[in-house]
Order: C-alpha cells, then structure tokens, then sequence
C-alpha cells in the first residue's frame, strides 16, 4: 500500500523538504500541502490522505482546531494526524492528543524517523516521540477532563482482562511489553488491544490512552501497570 500524506504547515520550504522525502520513498506519496488548519481540512476532505503531518502553530486556523475537526468527522474517519511540534513539553501536545491526533514527533526527527513515524500512524498505532516521557503524559492528561457519559457506560463492557491491557498500554507499553506483564502471547494482548479500542470507540491507541486517564482507568501517581487478571 502506498501511504497517502498531506502536509500542513506554514513554512513553504519545512513543506518542500518534506515532500521530497516523502515523494522519494516507494511506500509513500504527498497528496498536498497546506499552509494552515483550514487549507488542511479542505484538503483532507478532497484527498482522503492516510496520515495528515500537523503543524501546531498556523494562521487563520491553528492545527488543533483542525486536528479536532479531522477526527469530529465520519467522513474522514480513516485520516490519521501526526502532530509535529518544536517543543516536545508544550502542553499543545496533550491538546492535541484529546483533539484526535494519533501522535506526536519532534521536528528535530531524524528523516528515517520521520518515515517509520508516517508508517505506524497509518499502520493505525498511536506515536509518541522517544523524548516523550511517561512524565509528560501524566502531567497533562492527568488533568480535570471528564470521562463522557457514554464513554463511562461502555467501559462497564470491557472485561478484567481488557482493563488491564488498557491501564498498561496507557502507561506506554507496547504490545510485546504487554504480553510479557500480562504472561500471554503478543498477539493475544494485540487482540485485546483491538477489542478494547472497539467497545470504547477509540480512534486508535493514542485515544485509548486519553480515556484511559480521562475515565480513570490509570491513575497519574501509578508506578506501574495494573496487576496480572486471569483469563
């Protein structure tokens, strides 16, 4: 599959080199450029893109607003948005994880991470950048932010089991990780994984991990995972 990518940002040549790596790689294509929120969306409804590369900070309309409008729409339900930010603890990173953003990358990346980035928000997991600790996380989705009503109700589907691969993937863990608390095989967490994001909803696992601490499935102070449930 050919990844399908949609630039935004307001710096022409940021843009400019970005398409040229992108464009010079087999398993990608830039799809268009926009120079703020509002030529993205426009732009992400006639282009379906896979992945959407969001600036923050941008004229007329920022990539926040267009982050949460990307993912408020059914119709652009498939589109993915990473988040490109200069600084990786500014609190626009929470933001923009509640906004929808399936992740988010530092625009010190080096190129090929800028690619594997690309490819596991298409690949439809969520990305935090290597830099972005367990601290930052909890320090601002651990902030006042009510569970949805209808979310809350949905969470009384989930098993023991669920709950637990929930509570340690918001805490960072990968599926292996999680296979390896949870003493079963990875592709049995990677299936519960699944069964979770589909009861709750979620977008993908970056919005797994804001209602995990939104409805209280983890705890901000928590140290480490949940404890091991029987199948």
């Amino acid at each position: 599959m050919t990844i399908r990518v949609l630039l935004a940002d307001d710096q022409a040549l940021l843009r400019g080199t970005f398409r040229m790596l992108f464009d010079s790689t087999d398993d990608m294509e830039t799809v268009g450029e926009a120079s703020n929120g509002q030529e993205a969306l426009e732009l992400a409804r006639a282009e379906r893109p896979h992945v959407v590369l969001m600036d923050i900070r941008m004229p007329e309309m920022d990539g926040l607003d267009a982050t949460r409008l990307i993912s408020e729409s059914e119709d652009l339900s498939a589109v993915k948005v990473l988040i490109l930010t200069t600084f990786e603890d500014d609190e626009h990173v929470a933001e923009a994880l509640r906004a929808g953003a399936s992740g988010f990358l530092g625009k010190g990346a080096r190129p090929e991470e800028l690619l594997d980035a690309v490819r596991t928000i298409a690949a439809g997991e969520a990305l935090l950048s290597p830099s972005a600790t367990r601290a930052l996380i909890k320090r601002f989705l651990a902030q006042p932010d009510p569970c949805p009503a209808d979310v809350h109700e949905r969470l009384e589907c989930l098993t023991r089991r669920e709950r637990d691969v929930v509570g340690l993937a918001a805490l960072g863990l990968s599926n292996d990780e999680i296979a390896e608390q949870l003493f079963v095989s990875p592709l049995t967490a990677k299936t519960h994984v699944n069964r979770a994001m589909t009861k709750l909803a979620a977008r993908d696992r970056a919005q797994l991990v804001v209602i995990a601490y939104q409805c209280g499935l983890v705890s901000p102070a928590a140290e480490s995972g949940p404890s091991p449930a029987s199948e």
